[in-house]
C-alpha cells in the first residue's frame, strides 16, 4: 500500500508529464491503490484518481471501482469527497454507469451526502441527459425500494429545474417512453409523482399530448374491466386516477370516457361503494370528480340512457315534501333530510350533459314523472332558502345581484343556459382572450428511510391488463455494485 509520500511523488510525475501523461500507467496505478491506505491515503486518493481518469482509458473500470470503494468508506468525509468527484467519471461509455452508481447512492440518510448526490446527478445530467435517464431509470425499474422511491421523487422534482436545453424534444420522448414501462407496475403514490412528471414535459402541453396522458391515465385506470365497487383497492385507483385526469381536460381533450364509466359503473352502484381511506366520503368524492368532469364530456353515445341514470340517482337525494296530517302539520316525526352537497354535484352534471340533449326532461320523460321533479326541485329549493336564511351572516357584505341565480329547470319549458360554479371551486374572473388553467398551449435534506416491508409485487398497486416490464434498461454489466450496501 502506498504512504501519503508516495502518493504525492507520483501525482507529481502525472503532473508533470502534461501531454504524456498516459505514457505513466504505473504511477497512476500506485494512486488507484492508494483506496486500501488509512484515511489520509484514501481522502488523497478520492482526488486524485478522478484528475488524471481520463488519460487512462484502460484502467477505466479499475479507477471507477477503486472511487466506488470510497463512496463506500466508513468515513463520511471520505465519502463525501469521493461523491464530489464522480461526475468527472461520466464520460462517453461510462455516463450511464456512473448515473447508476449516484442513483443506488440516493439511499443515503446523510443530508450532505444526500445533497451532493443530487448535485452531481445535476450535473451529469447536463452532460448527457439520455445516459442519465438511462441509468436512473435502470435503477427504477430494478432497484431496491428504497432507491426505486428516491431516484421517482428526484425526477419529480429536479427535471422541472433543467434548461431547455438540456430538456430537449427527445429527451422528453425517451422520458415518456421509459415512464410507461414503470407504470406498469406502480403504487397509488408513484403513479401520483410520474404524472406529476409528465404533466410537466412541455411536449406534453399540446391537445395531443394532453389526449396522450388521458389515455394513460385511463389504461392506468382499467376502464375496460369490470368495476368491483366491494373492492377498496378498485375504487381507490379509479379515483386516484380520475383525480389525476381532471386537471387534464379542457375544451379539446375530452371526458366523455370518464364520464361514460361513471355514469353506467359507478354510479349504480354508489350506495355500495367501499375505501381504504379512513374518514373518506366516497360517495361524495366520486359526485364531486363526476361532476368536474361533465363540463368536458364530448358527444356520448348512450346520452339519454346515462342521463338517465343520473335523473333517477338525482331523485334519490331530492325528496318529495313530507305528507301533512288534518291538522295540518307533518305527519311524519321529523323533516326529510336535504343532502345539499351530492345534489348540488349530481344537479351540476345532469345540467352539463342535459344541453346535449335538451328536450331530455319534456319529449324522453311523461308528464307525470316531470310534474313529480318539480315538486322534489321546489321542495329542496325550500329547504335551500331556510339553510340560506339561517347563514345570513356569513353572507353579510355581498349585494343582492350576487345572490341571484337563475333557475333553470324551473323553466316552461327547462333551460340550460345557465353558467353555474360548483361550490368547492374558487371563483375565477376570465380576461376575454385568457386561457383556462393547464389549456393546451404550446433540496434539502433525504426523504425519511422507508420502513422494511413487503417488495412492490405485495403492495397495492395499479396494474393494467398486461405483463410487467422486466428487461433491462442499457443492460449494464457492472463489475460492481451497491446493491448489497
Amino acid at each position: 500500500m502506498p504512504t501519503v509520500e508516495e502518493l504525492y511523488r507520483n501525482y507529481g510525475i502525472l503532473a508533470d508529464a502534461t501531454e504524456q501523461v498516459g505514457q505513466h500507467k504505473d504511477a497512476y496505478q500506485v494512486i488507484l491503490d492508494g483506496v486500501k491506505g488509512g484515511m489520509k491515503e484514501k481522502r488523497l486518493a478520492a482526488q486524485f484518481i478522478p484528475k488524471f481518469f481520463k488519460h487512462f482509458p484502460e484502467l477505466a473500470d479499475s479507477a471507477i471501482n477503486a472511487q466506488l470503494d470510497l463512496c463506500e468508506d466508513e468515513d463520511v468525509s471520505i465519502r463525501r469527497q469521493a461523491i464530489k468527484e464522480l461526475p468527472q467519471f461520466a464520460t462517453g461509455e461510462n455516463l450511464p454507469r456512473v448515473a447508476d452508481i449516484l442513483t443506488q447512492l440516493l439511499q443515503t440518510d446523510d443530508s450532505a451526502e444526500f445533497n451532493l448526490v443530487n448535485n452531481a446527478l445535476l450535473s451529469i445530467f447536463k452532460m448527457d441527459a439520455k445516459g442519465t435517464l438511462g441509468g436512473l431509470f435502470s435503477q427504477i425499474l430494478q432497484g431496491e425500494d428504497i432507491v426505486r422511491e428516491r431516484a421517482i421523487k428526484f425526477l419529480s422534482t429536479k427535471l422541472k429545474t433543467l434548461p431547455d436545453e438540456v430538456l430537449t424534444k427527445e429527451v422528453e420522448e425517451l422520458i415518456l417512453t421509459e415512464s410507461k414501462k414503470v407504470l406498469e407496475d406502480v403504487t397509488g403514490e408513484e403513479f401520483v409523482l410520474f404524472m406529476k412528471i409528465l404533466s410537466g414535459l412541455k411536449s406534453l402541453q399540446t391537445v395531443s399530448g394532453r389526449q396522450q396522458l388521458v389515455e394513460l391515465v385511463a389504461e392506468q385506470a382499467d376502464l375496460e374491466q369490470t368495476f368491483n365497487p366491494s373492492d377498496p383497492d378498485c375504487v381507490d385507483r379509479l379515483l386516484q386516477c380520475t383525480r389525476q385526469a381532471v386537471p387534464l381536460f379542457s375544451k379539446n381533450v375530452h371526458s366523455t370516457r370518464f364520464v361514460t364509466y361513471f355514469c353506467e359503473h359507478v354510479l349504480p352502484n354508489l350506495s355500495s361503494l367501499t375505501t381504504p381511506v379512513e374518514g373518506l366520503d366516497i360517495q361524495l368524492e366520486v359526485l364531486k370528480l363526476l361532476a368536474e368532469m361533465s363540463s368536458f364530456c364530448g358527444d356520448m353515445e348512450k346520452l339519454e340512457t346515462n342521463l338517465r341514470k343520473l335523473f333517477d340517482k338525482l331523485l334519490e337525494y331530492m325528496p318529495l315534501p313530507p305528507e301533512e296530517a288534518e291538522n295540518g302539520e307533518n305527519a311524519g316525526n321529523e323533516e326529510p333530510k336535504l343532502q345539499f352537497s351530492y345534489v348540488e354535484c349530481l344537479l351540476y352534471s345532469f345540467h352539463q350533459l342535459g344541453r346535449k340533449l335538451p328536450d331530455f326532461l319534456t319529449a324522453k320523460l311523461n308528464a307525470e314523472k316531470l310534474k313529480d321533479f318539480k315538486i322534489r326541485l321546489q321542495y329542496f329549493a325550500r329547504g335551500l332558502q331556510v339553510y340560506i336564511r339561517q347563514l345570513r351572516l356569513a353572507l353579510q357584505g355581498k349585494t343582492g345581484e350576487a345572490l341571484k341565480t337563475e333557475e333553470d329547470l324551473f323553466h316552461i319549458p327547462p333551460s340550460y343556459k345557465s353558467t353555474v360554479t360548483l361550490s368547492w371551486k374558487p371563483v375565477q374572473k376570465v380576461e376575454i382572450g385568457q386561457k383556462r388553467a393547464n389549456e393546451d398551449t404550446t433540496s434539502g435534506s433525504p426523504p425519511k428511510k422507508s420502513p422494511a416491508g413487503p417488495k412492490r409485487d405485495a403492495r397495492q398497486i395499479y396494474n393494467p391488463p398486461s405483463g410487467k416490464y422486466s428487461s433491462n434498461l442499457g443492460n449494464f454489466n457492472y463489475e460492481r455494485s451497491l446493491q448489497g450496501k
